[in-house]
């Protein structure tokens, strides 16, 4: 069976074009340059795992050509990853069936609390404009089967904020990286491509700058690593040229294959 990553989105949480900029990235006509929030979609055979349902979720799913969701998983709950919970109702529409939620406890109680209205039992009728099924991580780390599919997560922070990173086989996907443990090593181990978030060459207090994410690259020892939650700093074309030839700036609508 084939494995995909399809990126959704590789921006950071302005996404790019930036409102009200004129730099050379946000008005440049490169496709490259381009960029929705940060999410992807992992496809296995007929099964399509959303990570991370941001604020464009909307447009990502008409672009693309989404017309079926498995299972969604949230890695943290900044809004540039779950403002676009709402628009999965129209999954639930279609197929009528609860849509499966995998999460950290800490993202539940958020999500729980934002989404206060999605928990409400109607009692005049019996009818909900949505309904999920929330799987609880127990721990930071573990494994775990979500939809038949392993997954080895673990967790590391954004500023306050815990992330829930994933691995699947030889891919891992860690987005919004600041602060980690030495364990997180031992959790990627083995892995041949990492999506990691590489925000621009300065420095962020909640971001991998460039060179530490290519710095944190290295110590996987990860062969091949795909850049996400770009910032608009960044040209694709001219980023790239810059970049080892095992290192490159994804791209929305890019696709890896991963076993």
């Amino acid at each position: 069976m084939k494995k995909k990553l399809l990126f959704l989105g590789t921006g950071s949480s302005a996404g790019v074009p930036v409102i009200g900029c004129d730099c050379s990235v946000c008005t440049s006509d490169s496709p490259f340059n381009k960029r929705f929030r940060p999410s992807v979609l992992l496809q296995y055979g007929q099964e399509n795992i959303l990570v991370d349902p941001g604020p464009d979720f909307r447009d990502q799913a008409l672009k693309y050509k989404i017309k079926h969701i498995t299972g969604t998983i949230i890695t943290h709950v900044h809004y540039d990853h779950i403002g676009g919970l709402d628009d999965l109702r129209i999954f639930y529409f279609i197929e009528k069936k609860p849509i499966h939620c995998m999460l950290s406890k800490a993202s539940y109680d958020e999500v729980k609390l934002r989404y206060f209205y999605q928990f409400i039992e109607h009692k005049n009728h019996n009818s909900k404009t949505v309904k999920f099924e929330y799987m609880i991580l127990p721990n930071e780390r573990g494994d775990t089967d979500f939809h038949g599919i392993n997954f080895k997560y673990m967790t590391y922070y954004q500023g306050d904020m815990p992330v829930l990173g994933l691995r699947m086989g030889n891919l891992a996907y860690i987005t919004d990286i600041r602060q980690y443990p030495e364990s997180i090593f031992e959790d990627l181990d083995g892995i041949e491509t990492l999506v990691v978030s590489g925000l621009r060459h300065s420095s962020s207090p909640v971001h991998f700058s460039l060179d530490e994410a290519l710095a944190f690259t290295e110590k996987t020892r990860a062969k091949k690593v795909y850049f996400n939650h770009i910032d608009h700093e960044l040209d694709h074309e001219i980023t790239n040229k810059s970049l080892p030839d095992w290192a490159k700036l994804s791209y929305d609508g890019q696709e890896i294959e991963f076993d």
